[in-house]
Formats: C-alpha cells, structure tokens, sequence
C-alpha cells in the first residue's frame, strides 16, 4: 500500500517521547504492564529499559529511533490492519516498523498472550 510522502515523512520526524505515554496510558487502561510493553518493544527493537529511558530523555524521531534499533528478524511476521493500513502492504520500510510497532502495542492492549505477540516464526 503506497502511504503519501507526506503521511511518511510526518511519521519520520514524529518524536518516540511524544507517543511512548499513549502506548503507556493505552497498555494500562486494559490491566498490562508498562514492563510488559518494555518487553514487546525491547522484542522490536533489542532495546532494554535503559535505552528506552535513554531514547525518550533524547527525543528521538522515529527515524532516529529505528536507526538505533536491530529489528527482530522475526518483525516481518507482523501482519494486519492498524490505523486503516494493511502493514504487510506498506511500502515505506520506516511507515512499516513505526506500524509494526503500533500493531504490537495494540495486541498487548487487547490481552493478547506475550508469547503469540513475541512471534518466533
């Protein structure tokens, strides 16, 4: 799916920090951890807590943010729609890790189990 250059670079120079407490605030409405989310994006990205803390504290786009990252090679596995976009389809690689990331984020809201979210292959 071709996303607008538009769409993709507001993604890009989108700030981790500026998302990171709705993924917080949206774990935690449906009873999961922010450890838990820690795990899912840590599993994402091979970032541990201190990264994470350390990539917030800087106000990294996530531009800069999945250029530090070492995506999981199992990230591929991601599928479906999140925010009206089929993400096996999106053709930006960045606008595809972004929603990647959402997708996983989403799941683990919705109660899914860590081990069906943290896809081995």
């Amino acid at each position: 799916m071709n996303t607008s250059a538009t769409h993709d670079q507001r993604i890009a120079t989108m700030t981790f920090s500026s998302v990171y407490p709705h993924y917080v605030t949206k774990v935690e409405k449906k009873g999961r951890t922010q450890e838990e989310l820690h795990q899912v994006i840590g599993w994402l990205t091979g970032f541990d807590d201190q990264k994470i803390q350390e990539l917030i504290h800087e106000k990294v786009s996530f531009e800069s943010f999945f250029e530090q990252a070492n995506l999981n090679p199992h990230a591929h596995l991601i599928t479906g729609t999140i925010c009206g976009y089929r993400i096996q389809d999106i053709e930006n690689p960045l606008t595809r890790q972004v929603r990647y990331l959402d997708k996983l984020v989403d799941e683990l809201a919705k109660g899914r189990a860590m081990e069906k979210i943290l896809r081995k292959s």
